[in-house]
């Protein structure tokens, strides 16, 4: 098969896999394919380091997703009062990665039990909360929470929040990738927040 040929099926087949999955892909002439998927769990900076390590994710951005403000500043939303989540806008493979791998990542990396909060971080701007952009991220979503239900591992309910994806905004330069420029303060914050030591709790040791 010449190069020209094999371009031509990976080509098609990619077409194909699109149709069938509804997965929304971006495209960039040369370089691979690439979809986003959309999660708030809490602190933005432990989001970001936890779905960066899952392989097939291409870059994870912090920001604010699922309030009524627009342009909203990281004061304005710690405070509570615009109705965004602090959220994560993950960019991935889907060649190398599913959108239920994604899920189980996020679901692994939460407390879904309690609402309007995240560990030590309380009010609605730390829920937790997938936001899906298909009416197929949507099934798989539901799908996903429907399995944890089902599995009677937890006592209570899950509150976590199944929504539509609205617009995402880019937190401020300094909260991107906060765990790598400010290693120390980041894992003072993680360990004293609690958040290690309740998904342990929750879901086990990773």
């Amino acid at each position: 098969m010449t190069t020209q040929r094999r371009l031509i099926t990976l080509a098609t087949g990619l077409i194909v896999w699109t149709m069938l999955t509804n997965v929304p892909l971006v495209e960039t002439p040369g370089a691979s394919p690439s979809a986003k998927a959309y999660f708030a769990g809490g602190c933005f900076w432990c989001m970001e380091e936890a779905l960066e390590k899952v392989e097939g994710v291409v870059s994870v951005v912090s920001g604010y997703m699922g309030g009524t403000v627009a342009n909203p500043t990281y004061e304005e939303v710690s405070a509570g009062r615009t109705g965004h989540a602090e959220s994560v806008e993950v960019t991935y493979d889907p060649t190398k990665v599913t959108y239920q791998k994604l899920l189980d990542a996020f679901w692994h990396n939460v407390d879904p039990l309690t609402p309007n909060a995240q560990f030590c971080d309380h009010g609605t701007q730390y829920r937790s909360a997938v936001f899906y952009s298909t009416e197929e991220e949507k099934r798989q979503a539901e799908e996903s929470k429907a399995a944890i239900e089902q599995t009677k591992k937890f006592p209570a309910p899950i509150v976590t929040q199944l929504a539509p994806a609205s617009t995402f905004y880019p937190a401020e330069d300094y909260h991107q990738d906060y765990y790598k420029k400010n290693p120390f303060r980041y894992k003072y914050y993680k360990y004293g927040c609690g958040r290690a030591n309740r998904l342990e709790a929750l879901w086990g040791k990773p």
